[in-house]
């Protein structure tokens, strides 16, 4: 498969391409949330550029420091990119790590609200669903580069991939778990929950609620998926994304039951159950009902 598409001199690259339409799908469905919230749609397309660069430099740094074991494999280590910085930059490669892109983004968020004296957890709920919208849509850069696949398959969906994008060990094994399609699949139906949280839930919820759920639901799958991976990064003989994922998942989901605390149980509740004036499970269920 072509890399890309000549033009003279140039080629765009279907990564590269890949990437920029997830990225424009993502502005678009938070410019019509913003409308929708009757927040100021062009603080989307004025910050989106910074929230790119962010991600990007965020991701590419991920990367570096945690390449995968195959990588590691042929010496391209965190310091073979430091000793060779045009390597470090040719993103168009592939080599974006997604912890990295959402840390990076969400840095460049806080700084850019900050400076325009903008709620950060706000902002952070609306686009939540559409960084989800741009991670589906850019996992199809993976297809194209026949990168993020998982162990050998023959289910009916498995892909091929070809000799020289194979471990090797693998040699002589052509198909394999499609993980970049699961992931596509995953990311469209968590987005789905997002909109429904900030559409339907956002009067139940306090600011922030939604971008913490987008970080229970997305490292709990990616949790899930490091199972399947071949090729996994390791620092230190510790699965790096696997276990970041899951303290992620861990503390972002124990963040928002301490935020409704007083929703879970109640100013005085375990006095008055303990002195017999009620119950427990009513008190919850009436502090729902409110």
């Amino acid at each position: 498969m072509a890399e890309g598409i000549r033009i003279g001199p140039l080629t765009l690259n279907y990564y590269g391409m890949i990437i920029m339409v997830g990225v424009i799908a993502a502005g678009v469905l938070s410019y019509y949330e913003a409308k929708r919230r009757g927040l100021n749609p062009e603080v989307v397309w004025d910050s989106l550029p910074w929230l790119v660069l962010g991600g990007v430099i965020g991701a590419r740094i991920w990367h570096i420091l945690t390449p995968p074991a195959s990588m590691v494999e042929q010496g391209i280590t965190a310091w073979y990119y430091l000793t060779h910085p045009l390597d470090a930059i040719a993103i168009w490669r592939g080599g974006l790590g997604i912890p990295g892109a959402v840390a990076g983004g969400a840095l460049a968020l806080f700084f850019y609200t900050k400076k325009h004296a903008l709620s950060f957890l706000q902002w952070a709920d609306l686009i939540a669903p559409g960084l989800a919208l741009a991670q589906s849509i850019g996992r199809w850069g993976n297809f194209v580069n026949q990168e993020v696949y998982g162990s050998p398959s023959n289910l009916p969906w498995a892909i091929t991939i070809d000799l020289q994008h194979r471990l090797p060990e693998f040699r002589d094994v052509a198909t394999y778990h499609p993980l970049f399609l699961y992931e596509s699949i995953f990311n469209v139906l968590n987005m789905g929950l997002l909109l429904w949280l900030n559409r339907k839930m956002h009067h139940k919820l306090k600011e922030g609620d939604v971008f913490l759920s987008y970080l229970v639901t997305y490292p709990f799958f990616r949790f899930l998926l490091e199972f399947l991976r071949l090729d996994s990064s390791y620092v230190g003989g510790v699965n790096a994304n696997q276990t970041l994922m899951l303290i992620i998942t861990l503390a972002s989901a124990g963040l928002i039951a301490w935020r409704h605390r007083e929703t879970i149980f109640p100013p005085g509740a375990k006095a008055r159950a303990a002195s017999g004036e009620t119950d427990p499970e009513t008190e919850w269920e009436e502090a729902q009902e409110e």
